[in-house]
């Protein structure tokens, strides 16, 4: 089973759901191109179809063929994009709080430049990143727009990480590449059944889009969890590894 993690985050954030799941299956954890201690891609190769070439070079390095896909946000995006691109051919995706679908609105058309302006200025992304005084300050706004509640070990992981001026650099560059109009509209194409866990606070990915996915996608299913925001998977991760294997196993 490979695990992905989502945009700004690291394999930290499977970090006890990694050793739950271990008792049934091989357990990879990839960090994205970017974040945390790897290498970014070059600009052009940020993007969902770059992330899935670099990700499926690495398995075909690796010798790794999944079984089992795991997904959380932006991750569930890779993966899905991986199977379209026949990278990997696993037996079924399960997606927590995957972000399958464009914002909406202005939004759109503004984040996504701005982002990849930011993401691409090395100076701007170390003023971006906030001293170790400012981190936890940092980081609490942004665990809050999630709707999840995070343990100190937690908020501690995600300060390492909004401290770096790559990895910030990293996940802008990320989101201002990120184009999912096109991945929308291949969605149809998914022949890898989908599991798309959704939980229910989630601030981020309205839990509604996943309905629509739903429509989409020609074999996908949902799981709500209600209580659990954008971060279910580190809120209750004895929930989500049941959750994973009862449509797994």
């Amino acid at each position: 089973m490979i695990l992905v993690h989502g945009t700004g985050a690291s394999t930290h954030s499977w970090r006890r759901v990694m050793p739950l799941l271990a008792r049934r299956y091989s357990v990879i954890a990839i960090d994205l191109p970017g974040h945390a201690f790897t290498d970014p891609l070059s600009p052009q190769r940020t993007s969902i179809v770059g992330m899935s070439d670099a990700l499926g070079a690495l398995l075909e390095t690796m010798d790794v063929s999944p079984v089992y896909g795991l997904g959380h946000s932006a991750g569930a995006v890779v993966l899905c994009q991986m199977a379209l691109q026949r990278h990997i051919r696993p037996r079924r995706i399960v997606s927590v709080n995957g972000a399958f679908l464009p914002l909406g609105g202005s939004a759109s058309r503004v984040f996504a430049p701005v982002a990849r302006i930011l993401g691409n200025n090395a100076s701007v992304a170390r003023l971006l990143a906030p001293g170790a005084h400012r981190a936890r300050a940092t980081v609490k706004r942004l665990i809050a727009r999630t709707g999840s509640t995070l343990d100190e070990e937690g908020m501690e992981l995600y300060e390492r990480l909004v401290c770096k001026s790559r990895h910030v650099a990293g996940a802008l560059r990320m989101m201002g590449n990120w184009s999912l109009h096109a991945f929308q509209e291949s969605l149809p194409r998914l022949e890898v059944p989908v599991t798309l866990i959704v939980g229910g606070n989630d601030l981020m990915v309205p839990p509604r889009q996943a309905a629509v996915v739903q429509r989409a996608a020609k074999h996908a299913t949902v799981r709500c969890l209600p209580g659990l925001g954008h971060l279910a998977h580190e809120e209750n991760p004895a929930l989500i590894a049941d959750e994973v294997a009862s449509v797994c196993d």
